[in-house]
């Protein structure tokens, strides 16, 4: 079918040489011969079949221009813009449900699987253009597009998800194990603090109210967190915790985590890549939310794909956790606004020009109707090259019976690029080009259907005029998941020196900020950050649901200092949202269980107005500050204390408790707060029939923040007690403060552990890693035999180590062991990760015993210590895999999550003590 519409194309010109247009004389109408070229490729639309019309249009032309020369021959500027490796091509196949065949038909295909998300019932891969027409012709495939792409919005220029990391993997984990090798803390420079922690005056917020975070997390999502381990080492961040397996690369997650630990140091963190894929990420929003409990999430990332007009898949889960309680803060983006005459955005009704192209209804937009004038081109600045344009109408997602494309032409006039996706009412209301060069011209043309309200949209470039033409542009750019009802999107304001050189040529200097002083009235928005507000025609479900979102929502600071490389300083909206997130984690943290209605409530009323009076569509309400935010909340240091693990001692000091005995039990509590924990007082029972505990309640005093007060408790066993058995104990720490009470669950060994060890291995053959791929490699280890167990180890084996690439002999091979994440599943469905994104570029595990005793971590490994080799601590617990029986099956599963290295699991065991009889 894709071989026939060439033939077609051919025959339709009826030439074999290029056609090439000539200037009109009016320059805001067409030449006869660009409109030749247009109705020739809506020609190649309209003779599309069932098959090709589920394939994105961009696809199937590039699939043209590879495999038939005269297709070439009669179009020889256009481009796809997509980015092919030999035949291969990233895809998004979008299914009505991702089953196991279709995965299987996938991989046969010759596709690699990069991501599946079963919620949004999507697939991410890498595959043979070639095969695209078979995959497409499976009844469960609803839809083949080429890979979405995102951006983030730092102006350095933002990353594209597409390309790659700007700095090699090699020279980021050179220098995590520079900042990481033993004895260096002691030679470590002082932190690097944020000037925004100063212009948004946190630093005195928190010296006046004595807030710094504690009881929140603060969470963010972005292209990755590379040099993690050395801004750990070096004292710029504690731990993070990091989804497994979505750690991505590069290092604006990395800085985006140091804004929000400068201004909220005493807040948990957590992290989880953005730049996937927009299921993926999707997906990570709620994993944020739902495994690891976040308080708020913040990202700076956006796909080029998310709708302009309805919630689509990433605003919806931007919904589900704000209606979940979180706070979401997103940038508001670097595209321009009209204000500063930095805008690429337009949009407004669709008016027919007059100018019938081709044999269809419809024609070209006219860009100039509300001016009384006709113009169908829409001229891009000579900074506008390579940035993507995006073409949205106001048909629900999934049901578009509207059709319009979107061209793009040269300054002569001749197409060079286009997306013509046919919609006739299962597809989205969408179309995108890539501009290839500057100075070019975008026209907008009818297929078919009513006239509708139209948004076109050039990412990180300008409309300008030029060559006769003039340039249109309207407010709105921000769209996509940070105009979410509930989502605070955050324009950008610098906080210290101006951003260091002109948005484009003969463009007014930047603005500077206040530090060291802090934002005040006279403060100013940067020139590149994205206006609003944000027209919406559906909800989120596709039925009419019309309003205007204010938008942006607040301002925060940008171009301010991080020890990630490649972000000092750090300007863009990617800098302002994790401001904006630490100063609403203090109103948490000093206003235990405030609702989010309350915290937009007073950061609104606070915030100080710069820009236009009053709410505005370039500043929304303002810069907020934090120590004006906390006092309008009457925010207070807040104790929070909890009980930590106890030592727990049986009959005449033994270390184990057998049915039938009285243990002594320490309990520790901790308080980790910013208040002192007064009154404190502790109740422990237990679930567990039979058993009693005495006293039920003790009296801990007053804790002062940081200071632990220990008790202990008597624990009677019943004779009757199963052993192996865990006896749980919940402690319900009880204080004055917002956090009281909290309680911890305790599960208490019964029995006297085995020496004997049962062994289980892997027998099945070699599992390749699939590279840089989510999807990883599983192996199972059935375990039998056992029940309760009272200790676990694993290994990664090997009869002969070495560092050799694909060696046979070795455990697990691999040529880049920093791009690993192993894990560990129990039958029971608890999971712990054994190594996480360590090694650097060190070859191979061989004989590696991961064992909760051991007294180094894995994490502290270099590729010096290649092969992996002998006992360490994993990245979690295993002992927390023991809760239940231990018989099953058992899990092990490898992600790689960096590109180009590759290996094998070849040989793992489970080694389990039980208890004695």
């Amino acid at each position: 079918m894709l071989a026939a519409g060439a033939a077609c194309l051919t025959a339709v010109l009826g030439l074999t040489s290029p056609a090439v247009a000539a200037p009109h004389p009016n320059p805001g109408m067409m030449s006869a011969n660009t409109a030749a070229q247009i109705a020739t490729l809506q020609q190649l639309k309209k003779s599309e079949s069932a098959t090709d019309r589920k394939v994105d249009s961009r696809l199937l032309v590039e699939n043209k221009l590879r495999s038939d020369r005269s297709t070439r021959s009669v179009l020889p500027q256009v481009q796809s813009g997509l980015k092919v490796s030999g035949d291969t091509v990233a895809v998004d196949i979008r299914a009505t449900k991702t089953s196991d065949a279709l995965i299987d038909a996938v991989r046969k295909a010759g596709g690699q699987i990069r991501n599946v998300s079963q919620r949004e019932a999507s697939i991410r891969a890498d595959v043979p253009l070639s095969a695209l027409d078979k995959l497409a012709a499976r009844g469960d495939i609803k839809q083949i597009d080429a890979a979405a792409d995102a951006m983030t919005s730092s102006e350095a220029p933002g990353r594209i998800s597409s390309q790659p990391d700007p700095v090699s993997k090699q020279t980021r984990d050179a220098r995590v194990e520079a900042a990481t090798k033993p004895g260096l803390r002691a030679n470590i420079a002082a932190a690097i603090t944020s000037q925004g922690d100063r212009a948004h005056a946190a630093d005195t917020a928190r010296q006046q109210n004595g807030i710094t975070g504690v009881g929140t997390k603060l969470c963010a999502l972005s292209d990755g967190v590379s040099s993690l381990a050395a801004s750990v080492a070096s004292g710029e961040l504690p731990p993070v915790d990091v989804l497994p397996g979505q750690e991505g690369s590069g290092d604006e997650g990395t800085a985006m985590l140091e804004i929000m630990h400068d201004l909220a140091p005493g807040a948990a963190l957590g992290f989880a890549t953005a730049f996937i894929s927009d299921s993926s990420f999707a997906d990570n929003i709620r994993a944020l939310r739902s495994q690891a409990h976040c308080d708020v999430i913040v990202d700076d990332v956006f796909y080029f794909n998310e709708a302009t007009f309805q919630d689509g898949p990433i605003a919806q889960a931007v919904n589900a956790v704000t209606a979940d309680g979180a706070l979401y803060f997103s940038s508001a983006g670097n595209e321009g606004n009209v204000g500063d005459g930095t805008s690429g955005h337009w949009e407004g009704d669709y008016v027919d020009s007059g100018q019938v192209i081709g044999k269809f209804a419809g024609g070209a937009h006219n860009f100039a109707a509300s001016a009384g004038g006709t113009q169908v081109l829409e001229p891009l600045s000579a900074s506008s090259a390579g940035v993507p344009v995006t073409l949205w109408w106001n048909d629900p997602l999934g049901h578009a019976g509207d059709d319009y494309d979107l061209y793009l032409l040269d300054a002569a006039g001749n197409v060079v690029s286009f997306s013509q996706n046919l919609q006739t009412g299962t597809q989205d209301p969408y179309e995108r080009v890539n501009t290839t060069a500057g100075g070019q011209r975008l026209a907008i043309v009818k297929f078919k259907g009513d006239n509708k309200y139209l948004s076109l949209s050039a990412l990180r470039g300008r409309f300008v005029a030029d060559g006769g033409l003039q340039a249109f542009v309207t407010p709105g750019q921000t769209s996509g998941h940070s105009a979410a009802k509930d989502a605070y999107s955050v324009a950008a304001a610098p906080a210290a020196a101006a951003f260091g050189r002109p948005l484009e040529p003969g463009d007014p200097a930047n603005p500077a900020g206040p530090y060291p002083g802090t934002f005040s009235s006279s403060s100013q928005i940067e020139r590149f950050s994205s206006d609003g507000p944000r027209k919406i025609f559906f909800k989120a479900d596709g039925t009419p649901g019309a309003e205007v979102r204010q938008k942006p929502d607040i301002t925060a600071a940008d171009g301010v200092s991080t020890s990630a490389p490649g972000f000092s300083p750090f300007f863009g909206t990617s800098a302002a949202a994790p401001h904006a997130a630490a100063i609403a984690g203090l109103v948490l943290s000093g206003n235990p269980g405030m609702s989010p209605a309350d915290v937009r409530q007073a950061l609104t009323a606070t915030a100080v107005d710069i820009g236009a009076p009053g709410v505005d569509n370039r500043t929304g309400v303002g810069v907020i500050l934090a120590d004006k935010v906390l006092a309008y909340t009457g925010a207070s240091p807040q104790p929070l204390a909890t009980a930590q693990a106890p030592t727990v001692r049986g009959p005449n000091g033994s270390p184990f408790v057998k049915p039938g005995d009285t243990a002594t039990v320490t309990l520790p509590v901790y308080n980790g707060g910013d208040g002192t924990a007064a009154s404190t007082s502790v109740v422990v029972d237990s679930p567990t029939p039979g058993v009693t505990i005495a006293p039920r309640s003790k009296r801990y005093g007053t804790i002062e923040a940081g200071q632990t007060v220990i008790n202990s408790f008597t624990l009677t066993v019943p004779a009757t007690q199963q052993l192996g058995v865990p006896v749980v104990l919940n402690a319900k720490v009880t204080f004055a403060g917002a956090h009281s009470p909290t309680t911890q669950t305790f599960q208490i060994p019964i029995g006297q552990p085995s020496s004997v060890v049962q062994n289980f291995a892997f027998a099945g053959d070699a599992a390749a890693i699939p590279d840089n791929s989510t999807v990883g490699a599983s192996v199972s280890i059935p375990v039998t035999g056992v029940g309760r167990a009272s200790k676990l180890t694993f290994s990664i084996d090997g009869s002969a180590c070495s560092t050799t690439a694909g060696s046979t002999t070795v455990g697990l091979d691999h040529t880049y062991a920093g791009d690993l994440t192993g894990t560990l599943t129990s039958p029971s469905g608890a999971t712990a990760v054994l190594f996480q994104r360590r090694g650097g570029a060190g070859h191979n595990f061989c004989q590696v015993v991961f064992d909760d005793s051991a007294s180094t971590a894995f994490s502290t490994v270099s590729s010096a210590n290649a092969p992996f080799t002998g006992s360490w601590r994993p990245q979690s617990t295993l002992g927390s895999l023991l809760a239940d029986p231990v018989d099953g099956t058992w899990t092990f599963k490898v992600v790689d999550g960096g590109a180009v290295d590759t290996g094998s699991i070849r040989a793992v065991s489970l080694h389990i003590n039980g208890f004695v009889a």
